[in-house]
């Protein structure tokens, strides 16, 4: 079992993706609505795991992975992405997200990717 931290501006998309990790066992510990917050609640709770939408209002997604990364460069954050921003993703790994989950979500993918990210 993971804590987790959900960043996303969509209240839809967090509660489907809290939906999806409470059922594989996790706990989730905070939820923030755009980067700026997220990077305020990692470093408040220093949750095993992060999701985090790259696009989002106040701070995207990349540049609270930037953040996060430089106060704690071993940081797992998986990326959430709509299918349309697939060249982003390789920005996002190179800010140093560990894994992506593409939007709609099959469980199966999120499941594996969580997992993979955890074990490293």
């Amino acid at each position: 079992m993971a804590r987790v931290l959900i960043c996303d501006d969509s209240t839809f998309m967090r509660m489907m993706i809290k939906k999806l990790l409470q059922d594989m066992g996790h706990e989730i510990v905070a939820e923030g609505g755009d980067g700026k917050q997220g990077v305020q609640l990692y470093r408040q709770y220093k949750p095993d795991l992060v999701t985090m939408d790259i696009t989002m209002p106040v701070m995207d997604g990349i540049q609270a992975v930037k953040h996060i990364h430089e106060e704690d460069p071993v940081a797992r954050i998986i990326m959430v992405t709509a299918i349309g921003q697939r060249s982003i993703i390789s920005e996002a790994l190179k800010a140093g997200a560990a894994g992506f989950v593409i939007k709609p979500f099959d469980p199966e993918q999120v499941q594996e990717t969580v997992n993979k990210v955890l074990a490293e």
